[in-house]
């Protein structure tokens, strides 16, 4: 569904529900149970910037690692090279480090 665009919600459902009802549900939510009511008020709209495709050369094992992973593997490996990037303290422009290049790179 996902993949076609279409969304796993079930409008219809919600839609039925009376304004009680749907504050009930949110309420018996357990992934709302820390969110104070005003939350929306200090929300900051992020709009991503979009993924580039990259070409690079990585170690086979690495690969299988991560494609054995599932689906999302990808993601997985730009969430670690991001977490990476913030402990380091790259900017978007780059540096960070002591900007010294190693034999590999």
């Amino acid at each position: 569904m996902v993949q076609r665009g279409e969304s796993r919600t079930d409008w219809a459902c919600i839609d039925a529900m009376t304004g009680e009802e749907l504050k009930q549900a949110i309420a018996s939510d357990p992934d709302w149970a820390d969110i104070p009511e005003n939350w929306y008020e200090q929300v900051e709209l992020v709009v991503p910037k979009p993924k580039v495709p990259v070409s690079m050369r990585l170690d086979a094992d690495l690969i299988e690692c991560f494609r054995g992973t599932g689906r999302g593997w990808q993601t997985r490996v730009n969430a670690i090279l991001r977490a990476y990037k913030e402990a380091k303290g790259v900017s978007a422009k780059g540096g960070g480090g002591d900007g010294r290049r190693t034999a590999e790179g």
